[in-house]
């Protein structure tokens, strides 16, 4: 029977860190191993990406795309979504479908978006009066032949002609 006092970890299963800077006996004094003075001796120093005067490689590759930071992001609501969600009763077929229900109805995520935007994937089997940012020229279609309505509040960029 193993008493508490004679309990032990097994062979290697402890390693005791190094105690560094506790003079030159410790075989890890003085300068802690480190060599001596300069940037890497200093606590807390990361060179990563210094190539040791070299151009650095993230300067050498050529810079590619464009980042617009103007740019819009808007959310897709397909059809056959809005039509489960009505079957599921979080939709209202009576009321106005607007971007705040879409939201209530949680088919919208909690995301920053700048409006939503319908799609036309799936069907669409009642009328409809729908009021989104954008919707595709087909999506209206398909909404206006099942009898319901689509306006949308974003107008259409134009391009200048030359």
């Amino acid at each position: 029977m193993v008493e508490l006092n004679e309990l032990r970890d097994n062979a290697g299963a402890h390693y005791r860190k190094k105690r560094l800077g506790r003079g030159i006996g410790s075989g890890k004094g003085k300068t802690s191993g480190k060599g001596v003075k300069g940037q890497k001796a200093r606590e807390g120093v990361s060179l990563n990406g210094f190539e040791g005067g070299q151009l650095p490689i993230y300067r050498r590759l050529p810079k590619r795309g464009f980042k617009n930071l103007f740019r819009k992001v808007y959310a897709p609501i397909n059809l056959g979504t809005l039509e489960k969600a009505i079957v599921d009763g979080r939709l209202s077929a009576d009321a106005t479908v607007t971007e705040d229900a879409l939201r209530a109805a949680k088919l919208i995520g909690s995301g920053k978006v700048n409006g939503i935007r319908l799609l036309a994937t799936g069907e669409l089997t009642r009328a409809l009066t729908i009021e989104v940012s954008g919707a595709s020229v087909a999506a209206i279609a398909a909404v206006e032949k099942a009898g319901g309505s689509v306006k949308t509040t974003v107008e259409k960029r134009i391009k200048p002609e030359a």
